[in-house]
């Protein structure tokens, strides 16, 4: 492949432009549909038109939890795994492919709001202030499931379509198992690179690391409260399970410190200790309590030697607990259970979207390394691709008042259509 004529480059940067205003439109309409896990039928509903409307022969693909389970990279189905369809758009080439083909990811799911009383404005409002593009998803990532859209739609508006084959993933799950891509992987779609526009800042992730959830269960000895000292508060017990995986998580840190491409991350591997439920009862001592937690691993480490380990060390802690020896604790891993991943140096994908940065953004691209789960994993480990997860600049994400930088959105927009069009090569529509 060659590089882009300036006169193509020109065409496209206006292109992309000339649409933006509708681009940010259809970015707000994503937000304020919503959607949380196992709600998302709305919104994949809206994008599935749209890939119709353009021609994409959008097609639904269940969660088939028989065929996920099989797969060593599969999130733990629970409860409040989402059931949702995922959906899968193909652009073919008018003949013989002329480039290289293409994944563009991207999850419409979201995570809760918290409190909405304590966002400036009402979280699904798609909200516009100065540079800022507010709500939920906004940044993570329906910015960048739009971007997937638009950057086509750039192309179209001159003419010109690629010239080899597009696949258009919207996914499900990429939040609490990473199920929704996998099931696209287990279907056989694959493609010569993948691009994944999460908000990264403008940067291309060099690394990712694994994720586990895990719950802990700790059941205690009720009495009341009158007689408190006689029984065993299962949320004390709790606590000081966690107190010895508190322990894990230094020693998993300190151990992995020297890490090619994490020797200037402070504290990679956190273990987040995110949902408490316990008791029944404000006057008896509590009998139960669970405990939801998430950790992550370096790449290199499997998720299997990593349950295992954990599961050890509750193990080993419970066994020298006089109470606890005789009530060990019970671990259910319910949602990630995925590796980490490397996006190796010099390949002719990320060659090509460093020309595309350039261009749109008029600097080098720089790299970093990302210590949330991302998709990517899938192709870089299992699709055996080059998966580049670069997207715009975003602030407050998982938190109140999520957003999205707008200026940001257009720039990585304008170097995903330059990137498509040397990539994929472009042919008259």
């Amino acid at each position: 492949m060659s590089p882009l004529s300036e006169e193509a480059k020109a065409k496209i940067t206006q292109s992309v432009a000339d649409g933006f205003d509708e681009q940010i439109a259809y970015t707000q309409e994503l937000i304020r549909i919503g959607g949380q896990r196992g709600h998302e039928t709305d919104v994949m509903d809206w994008v599935f038109k749209q890939y119709n409307n353009r021609g994409w022969n959008p097609i639904r693909i269940e969660m088939d939890e028989g065929e996920l389970s099989q797969h060593i990279g599969a999130g733990r189905f629970s409860e409040t795994h989402s059931r949702v369809p995922i959906i899968i758009g193909t652009h073919k080439p008018k003949g013989e492919a002329k480039g290289k083909s293409l994944i563009l990811n991207g999850h419409l799911d979201v995570v809760p709001l918290g409190p909405a009383d304590m966002w400036k404005a009402d979280p699904y409002s798609g909200l516009i202030e100065g540079d800022r593009l507010y709500g939920r998803g906004a940044g993570d990532m329906r910015s960048g499931a739009a971007a997937n859209v638009w950057a086509l739609d750039a192309l179209r508006r001159i003419g010109l379509q690629p010239a080899s084959e597009i696949i258009l993933q919207a996914v499900v799950e990429e939040e609490s198992t990473g199920n929704g891509t996998l099931m696209a992987h287990l279907k056989g779609y694959k493609a010569d690179a993948a691009l994944i526009p999460e908000p990264m800042q403008e940067q291309l992730v060099r690394a990712n690391v694994g994720v586990l959830w895990f719950q802990v269960e700790v059941r205690g000895r009720p009495v009341h409260v009158r007689e408190m000292s006689t029984g065993t508060n299962a949320i004390d017990a709790s606590m000081k399970v966690i107190g010895a995986l508190r322990e894990m998580e230094e020693e998993w840190d300190q151990r992995y410190s020297s890490q090619q491409y994490f020797q200037d991350e402070k504290h990679p591997l956190n273990l987040n200790v995110a949902i408490v439920k316990a008791g029944d009862w404000a006057s008896s001592v509590p009998a139960w309590c669970q405990v939801d937690c998430r950790i992550a691993i370096v790449p290199g480490v499997s998720a299997q030697s990593a349950a295992d380990e954990i599961e050890k060390k509750v193990a080993d802690f419970a066994a020298n607990d006089p109470y606890l020896s005789q009530n060990p604790p019970k671990i259910r891993w319910n949602g990630f259970f995925s590796e980490g991943y490397v996006l190796e140096p010099g390949s002719e994908a990320e060659n090509v979207l460093r020309r595309a940065h350039q261009q749109a953004a008029g600097e080098e691209l720089t790299t970093q390394t990302s210590t949330a789960y991302i998709d990517a994993r899938v192709h870089s480990l299992y699709d055996k691709i080059p998966a580049m997860v670069y997207g715009p600049i975003a602030g407050d994400i998982h938190g109140f008042d999520e957003w999205v930088s707008i200026e940001s959105v257009k720039r990585v927009t304008t170097a995903m259509a330059l990137f498509i069009a040397e990539w994929c090569g472009v042919e008259e529509m």
